[in-house]
């Protein structure tokens, strides 16, 4: 099991951008792919993105496609979020997940508790 913690979630405005961070706590967390989801008030949970192990793979939902950019550091253990040109739409709690295969769907072995997000018009 991975110990995943969130950070840099906070309050921006419209157009504004937010960095995410997650630090998992696994010696082998180059094996994992590493994933955010989001969960918005009264939605179910979402896939945001995506990357492979290595980096040569990112997906991306429909709707922050161009807007935000998931990347990680293997020496340093961390995954990023970087989150640009933000709309109110994106305010959820955002979750980091590890799992063993890059996958859209929630099938990630561990998650963070979250970072909440609030995007103000």
């Amino acid at each position: 099991q991975v110990q995943l913690e969130e950070s840099g979630g906070g309050l921006a405005q419209a157009g504004g951008s937010l960095r995410l961070s997650c630090v998992a706590s696994a010696r082998a967390f180059s094996n994992y792919a590493m994933a955010w989801f989001r969960q918005a008030p009264g939605k179910e949970r979402e896939f945001v993105a995506v990357v492979s192990w290595n980096n040569d793979m990112t997906r991306y939902a429909d709707s922050v496609q161009g807007r935000f950019t998931i990347s990680r550091d293997n020496a340093k253990n961390t995954v990023y979020l970087q989150m640009n040109s933000l709309k109110p739409e994106d305010t959820a709690v955002y979750y980091c997940a590890a799992g063993a295969i890059v996958t859209t769907t929630e099938r990630y072995q561990s998650w963070g508790q979250g970072t909440q997000v609030t995007v103000s018009s």
